[in-house]
């Protein structure tokens, strides 16, 4: 919910078209199936090639490679619709606005024209395996070993917290390729996973919310992959890789907040009008205004944050602290947002059939992944 005397500076009519397209998309194909998805714990599988066949997948990767020919300004109108109608199962960003991107600007030639249309299809669906059950964002110590044997790869290690762990049938492996020690040894390497030997898909993983998104475990156990899938073609440059890519990742993760703070202020508004007590409706009592009047100032506020650093992405000047303050701040301004939103809601705010208990359950993780909070303070730390 933006003001109607703010509007995004870097929002144009075409942008207009894609957002009223993935509204209407979502509407009909996300909205009446959340229950279900959180049931089963993931989508449908279809719903990825009914998504590329609308055109939504892999919407900023150039035409030649059967993407939308967009910018990272048409992915962050996706995800914040993605957040206005409370969909926290679709893991739309990790395929589209990550895994894409690495191969689109890793990847050789080859590999693009190889993987990138599937993406878009939705035929193929991506997920990366950054995560081990004792290295979270300390990457330089990832043990996911990958040796070599004749033309192929062998690799061994076990992955965790992967994000379309269920549906990935391509996945950026980080692995140790070289006995150097700290990221110099690690590179990113391309696994297709269909009828692979010796990769399994481990159990799925119970959280607290977003139970509709197929977050799983993964091992590898003398799992062969082609040299020839080898991001970029060249060993020791997956650290770079990732941290190259981590700033659009991050920046990603604060238009989910920011977008999930706009529909949790517009849902408690509404809900506000509406919801009598004593004889009145509770936009009467002036803590319900004021509440909602703090909700809007700081959405308000997370957004210009996010415009600018949005801004600066689509020039190509987004730094690293700076990504890191987008994601730290609005991470952080959306738990407090949506928190006192779902007091508005009173018990209601706490039912699951009601979005916005949805949103509380779900922007927790905000603050953890895609790096935590506090090593966003310590990279902001090290540009001062």
């Amino acid at each position: 919910m933006q003001t109607s005397a703010y509007r995004s500076p870097w929002m144009t009519e075409e942008l207009d078209e894609v957002r009223q397209l993935a509204r209407t998309f979502l509407a009909e194909k996300s909205v009446p199936y959340h229950e279900k998805w959180a049931a089963q714990r993931s989508v449908d599988r279809q719903f990825w090639n009914a998504a590329g066949k609308a055109g939504l997948l892999c919407i900023g990767v150039p035409e030649e490679y059967g993407g939308g020919g967009g910018t990272f300004a048409h992915e962050a109108v996706v995800i914040e619709e993605q957040a206005r109608v409370a969909d926290d199962a679709w893991a739309y960003s990790v395929h589209s606005t990550i895994v894409a991107q690495y191969v689109l600007n890793h990847g050789t030639e080859e590999q693009k024209r190889r993987w990138l249309p599937g993406m878009a299809s939705g035929e193929l669906v991506g997920a990366i395996a950054m995560t081990e059950p004792d290295t979270g964002s300390d990457l330089q110590n990832v043990r996911t070993a990958a040796r070599r044997d004749g033309g192929d790869y062998l690799i061994n290690g076990s992955k965790t917290f992967i994000s379309n762990g269920t549906h990935c049938d391509l996945l950026i492996i980080v692995a140790r390729t070289g006995s150097e020690p700290g990221g110099h040894g690690l590179s990113l390497i391309v696994a297709e996973t269909r009828d692979l030997p010796g990769f399994q898909r481990g159990r799925v993983l119970e959280k607290i919310g977003m139970k509709g998104q197929d977050t799983r475990e993964l091992a590898f156990l003398d799992m062969r992959v082609p040299v020839a899938n080898l991001l970029g073609g060249s060993e020791g440059q997956g650290f770079g890789q990732l941290m190259s890519q981590m700033p659009q990742e991050r920046l990603a993760i604060a238009v989910s907040a920011v977008g999930m703070m706009e529909a949790a202020t517009a849902e408690a508004v509404r809900y506000a009008k509406n919801r009598t007590a004593f004889g009145h409706d509770l936009m009467q009592f002036q803590n319900t205004r004021f509440v909602l009047a703090e909700c809007k100032t700081e959405t308000l506020a997370a957004r210009t944050l996010l415009d600018h650093c949005i801004s600066l992405r689509l020039d190509g000047r987004l730094d690293a602290a700076t990504a890191s303050m987008a994601k730290y701040w609005c991470t952080q301004k959306q738990c407090e947002v949506v928190d006192k939103c779902v007091q508005v809601f009173g018990g209601y705010g706490y039912m699951l059939e009601y979005p916005i208990a949805r949103m509380y359950a779900a922007a927790r993780v905000q603050k953890i992944y895609g790096g935590t909070n506090e090593i966003m303070k310590e990279l902001i730390a090290r540009s001062l």
